[in-house]
């Protein structure tokens, strides 16, 4: 049964970066890009790094301990197709931040 957290306040985020947060026993990785609020798996597939500290380039964020890129809007991997990070569902309502999980 899927449960609506909040999670940050909108103002919290500044567009073309990301933080972590913990939701649920879950790292998440929260980004807000010019489109929108994004959430994914915030443990690096590769070696658990943390994604949410990664740089943001557009829509892609880049794992600061080795280089993986992930779409922030699906959590596709840009390199291999068979590598995606869980993605959440997020809601802005007003100055705040939901995810979906």
């Amino acid at each position: 049964m899927t449960q609506r957290h909040r999670v940050a306040s909108l103002s919290d985020l500044v567009v073309g970066q990301g933080i972590e947060v913990v939701v649920s026993d879950c790292v998440l990785a929260l980004f807000r890009t010019e489109s929108g609020v994004f959430a994914i798996d915030g443990v690096c597939a590769h070696a658990g790094g943390p994604v949410g500290k990664g740089k943001l380039n557009g829509p892609v964020v880049t794992c600061p301990w080795h280089g993986w890129q992930y779409d922030v809007r699906t959590g596709q991997n840009c390199l291999n197709a068979r590598i995606c990070q869980q993605s959440f569902p997020t809601v802005v309502e007003g100055n705040e931040v939901f995810v979906e999980i």
